[in-house]
C-alpha cells in the first residue's frame, strides 16, 4: 500500500477510501507501511496513524500488516509493538543492512529471535536481496521459522529453484509469500502460499485470477496470465518506482499522488506510458 500525502502530510482520507476499494476487490489483505509505503521516509507517529486509519478499513476476516523494521534491534523492537497496538495483526521485519558486512548469520538470527520474542502479534521475516543487500538463505530462514512467532516469509526473489527450498525447509505452519509480480507464477508453483504485490492495487483482480488459475491446475492459463501481468508490474516497480505506482493508481481512480521527496513526481511521458500498460491489460 502507498500512502497518499496531501499538502506533505498523511492523507488519511484518501488511505481510507483506498483500502475500501481494496477490501471490495477481495484482496486478502493490506500491507501499510513497507517498501512501496516509503516506510524509510515516514516518522513514527506518522507510521502508527497509516496503520491506525487503514485498521478501520481492514474488516477483522483480512489481514493488516504493518513494516516495522528498522536498523537496530532495540528500533525494530519498539516499532513492532507500536503496530500492534495501532492494530496490525502481524508485522513484517526486512533485513538490517545499513552495517551488514558486520551483521553475520548468527547476529541476523538472533535480531530476529529478539524481534518474535518481544513482538505481541506474529512477524513475517522480508527478503529484498536486490534493495538490502542481505540475502538470507533457506537454511537461515528454516533455523527462524522453528519460532513459535515467526508466521513467514515475504521472498521478492524470482528464483524458482529458491521457492523450492524454501518450502522444504519450513514447517507447513510457515507461510512464504511471493513478493516479486513477475515470478508470481513460478512462487506459486513451487510452494508460495500467496503473494505480496505493488501490481495488485491496481490490477488486483487479476493478481487475485493468477492465484486461482494456479491452485485449479490451469497452467496454460496462468502462464499466459503471468506474461501479460509483468510488464505492468515491471513498470510499477523497479521501471518506475514508487512514483510509478502512484501515478498507475491516480489513473485508476485511487489516491495516490506525488511521493515524498527527496523522491519526485513521474514525468508526463512516463505517465503515458503506464497509461497504455494499464489500458492494456484491462480486468
Amino acid at each position: 500500500m502507498p500512502t497518499p500525502f496531501k499538502d506533505g502530510e498523511v492523507n488519511r482520507a484518501a488511505i481510507r477510501g483506498n483500502v475500501r476499494r481494496w477490501i471490495a476487490a477481495g484482496l486478502g489483505g493490506v500491507v501499510a507501511v513497507g517498501t512501496n509505503g516509503e516506510a524509510p521516509l515516514l516518522d513514527d507517529d506518522e507510521c502508527d496513524a497509516i496503520v491506525e486509519t487503514a485498521r478501520q478499513e481492514v474488516p477483522g476476516d483480512r489481514t493488516l500488516i504493518a513494516g516495522a523494521g528498522r536498523e537496530s534491534t532495540r528500533a525494530t523492537i519498539a516499532a513492532a509493538r507500536r503496530a500492534a497496538a495501532a492494530g496490525a495483526d502481524a508485522v513484517l521485519i526486512r533485513t538490517p543492512s545499513f552495517y551488514r558486512a558486520n551483521v553475520p548469520v548468527t547476529a541476523l538470527v538472533a535480531h530476529y529471535t529478539a524481534v518474535a520474542d518481544a513482538s505481541p502479534v506474529p512477524v513475517l521475516l522480508y527478503n529484498y536481496a536486490a534493495f538490502t543487500g542481505v540475502n538470507m538463505t533457506p537454511e537461515t530462514i528454516g533455523r527462524l521459522a522453528a519460532h513459535p512467532n515467526i508466521a513467514g516469509l515475504k521472498e521478492t526473489s524470482t528464483d524458482g529453484a529458491q521457492f523450492a527450498e524454501l518450502a522444504a525447509a519450513v514447517p507447513a505452519r510457515f507461510s512464504v509469500l511471493a513478493g516479486s509480480a513477475p515470478g508470481a507464477y513460478t512462487a506459486f508453483c513451487a510452494g508460495a502460499a500467496g503473494a505480496i504485490l505493488a501490481v495488485a492495487c491496481v490490477r488486483p483482480a487479476l493478481c487475485l485470477r493468477l492465484r486461482a488459475l494456479v491452485l485449479e491446475g490451469r497452467h496454460a492459463d496462468a502462464l499466459v496470465l503471468q506474461q501479460r501481468l509483468t510488464p505492468l508490474a515491471r513498470a510499477v516497480t523497479s521501471g518506475f518506482g514508487i512514483a510509478g505506482l502512484k501515478a498507475a493508481m491516480d489513473l485508476c481512480d485511487l489516491e495516490g499522488g506525488d511521493p515524498r521527496p527527496p523522491l519526485g513526481p513521474l514525468s508526463n511521458d512516463a505517465i503515458e506510458k503506464i497509461r497504455t500498460l494499464l489500458n492494456d491489460l484491462a480486468d
